[in-house]
């Protein structure tokens, strides 16, 4: 009987004792994982396999590449394509060709202003004999208006007869956008913008009969027309691409020119060949001859 309790005692402190180093055994493994000393065999991972060949995985570029689609933000904005021409303060004379062709990338885009509303749209004005180069988009005095791509403000300026307050900023996609008749613009000439910031404020300042934003967008200096590339209507783009054609841009801009104003030096021929009229046909729409004398300031119809 006393054997039998014995017994029963030392098998109960041996599976305590059992019991104990389980445990101490447990907290030592979680340590030395912890420790990154100690891994289990079987919860090694499988060797990954590359979703391409290594050589290309090396050659990649994640600087160039951009995964959100449009390029990345630059000190010089479409540099190739201006040949480095830069401070051309209010003009937009480059004295540069136009490509034949050019793919304008339209992502990462942002509406200058939430309004859809178009006082004006891009084209010829026969009430006031000249071309209006943009749209205005109805805005109200000090709305916010938002630069439409990353870019590089390259103008800020104020002009009193014309578009009074505006910004003027180049777009790694070869655009240029100008905002017009601000009440005061929020950046600074040579800042670094992303599309979305805040550059100025709704106005009508300038030669402005009410408060509107003048947006234009030019490529070289050509204006063309925003409509092509934003539908402001739908707040968006008109896609992710604009496809630019030098021959349809050009013949856009010529027919909106039905008039022009005389300039200092100039002859009938002069205007004819700038226009892409003829000598006789500005004589006859305008009921003058080949001998009438021309004066800088007049205008004249072409077409």
């Amino acid at each position: 009987m006393r054997f039998a309790l014995i017994l029963s005692v030392c098998l109960e402190k041996r599976l305590l004792m059992h019991h104990y180093i389980r445990l101490l055994a447990c907290a030592a493994g979680v340590w030395l994982a912890g420790m990154g000393g100690v891994r289990a065999q079987d919860a090694l991972p499988a060797p990954m396999q590359p979703d391409m060949p290594m050589d290309n995985v090396e050659r990649f570029d994640f600087f160039v590449y951009n995964l959100d689609g449009p390029l990345p933000l630059t000190e010089n904005p479409a540099n190739e394509l201006y040949r480095g021409v830069w401070n051309q303060g209010a003009t937009f004379s480059y004295n540069i060709p136009l490509p034949d062709s050019l793919t304008i990338d339209l992502r990462g885009y942002c509406m200058p202003t939430p309004s859809a509303r178009i006082n004006d749209v891009f084209g010829f004005r026969p009430r006031r004999r000249r071309v209006h180069y943009g749209l205005d988009i109805k805005v109200e005095l000090g709305d916010t208006i938002r630069a439409a791509f990353d870019g590089k403000v390259r103008t800020r300026t104020f002009n009193r007869r014309g578009y009074g307050n505006y910004v003027i900023i180049r777009h790694e996609n070869g655009l240029e956008t100008l905002y017009g008749h601000l009440s005061a613009a929020l950046v600074r000439e040579n800042q670094l913008v992303h599309a979305g910031d805040p550059i100025g404020l709704g106005g009508s300042t300038g030669r402005s009969t009410g408060t509107h934003l003048h947006f234009e967008t030019r490529l070289l200096g050509t204006a063309l027309n925003p409509a092509l590339m934003f539908d402001f209507p739908n707040g968006r783009s008109t896609g992710d691409k604009y496809d630019f054609s030098r021959k349809v841009a050009t013949k856009a801009v010529q027919s909106s020119a039905a008039y022009v104003k005389v300039r200092q030096g100039d002859t009938l021929s002069a205007i004819a060949k700038r226009s892409g009229s003829s000598v006789k046909n500005i004589c006859k729409l305008n009921k003058i001859t080949q001998r009438t004398i021309i004066r800088p300031g007049q205008t004249l119809r072409v077409r």
